[in-house]
């Protein structure tokens, strides 16, 4: 196989991309790069040292803090300077800054480094707001996938009730609504997508049929790019 073959799945909060992401790099055996936990982990960082209104320390952190992401059985864990945050940066505490932190543009330019780092040496799927755009303008299939708010919303319930976490439809429907408009507004680094993105609307369909879809796009792309791809066992979510 090829080495280095990029594929970036982009879209808005609960859109489905991350359970794509990671069930086409089980399939295709590449890494899967989750750039917003990357995000999430500062985040949960300038929370943790009560650092959210010091814009300097945030960014302080972003560019002298570790962030190692591994993929084990459908699960991305996230190690902080040594410590394992895969839980905490999925809290609604988390979710309702992570927007604000990742809009911050020296936090983006050290995390970008990092990211593009991962890909010079390995096969990946990169899923988040502007991997297609920013972080791997030049990458070989790039998928964009948008869905109705409402459904994101009970998408994102659905998981919080999951967890135990006793949240209502109505914050989450507000929270994912402020950070549409945050990441899509954000000078640097907009979510957008890009003008040569594959565009999915994933509201009526369920994930296990988005993911043959992509998979179909990636698998027509990669035969005229010259990149011989092998699926592996199909994996449900």
């Amino acid at each position: 196989m090829l080495k280095n073959m990029i594929i970036t799945i982009d879209g808005p909060a609960g859109s489905g991309k991350s359970t794509s992401a990671k069930l086409i790099a089980r399939r295709l055996g590449f890494t899967y790069l989750d750039t917003g936990a990357m995000y999430r982990a500062i985040t949960y960082l300038a929370l943790k040292n009560n650092a959210l209104n010091d814009l300097n320390e945030i960014i302080r952190l972003s560019e002298n803090s570790k962030i190692d992401l591994s993929f084990i059985d459908g699960i991305t864990k996230v190690t902080l300077n040594g410590e394992d945050v895969t839980s905490e940066i999925r809290s609604l505490e988390v979710n309702s800054n992570v927007s604000e932190v990742s809009a911050i543009p020296e936090v983006r330019k050290a995390l970008v480094h990092m990211q593009q780092a991962i890909g010079d040496n390995n096969n990946i799927v990169a899923e988040g707001r502007d991997t297609g755009t920013t972080v791997f303008p030049k990458a070989d299939v790039k998928i964009f996938l948008i869905a109705s708010l409402v459904e994101r919303a009970k998408r994102r319930l659905r998981e919080f009730q999951e967890k135990g976490e006793d949240v209502s439809f109505q914050e989450i429907e507000l929270n994912l609504s402020k950070r549409d408009k945050i990441d899509s507004q954000r000078v640097v680094s907009p979510l957008k997508k890009a003008s040569d993105a594959i565009e999915i609307d994933t509201s009526n369909i369920s994930i296990d049929e988005q993911v043959e879809l992509i998979l179909d796009k990636i698998s027509e792309i990669a035969k005229l790019k010259g990149f011989d791809i092998l699926l592996l066992k199909e994996v449900k979510s």
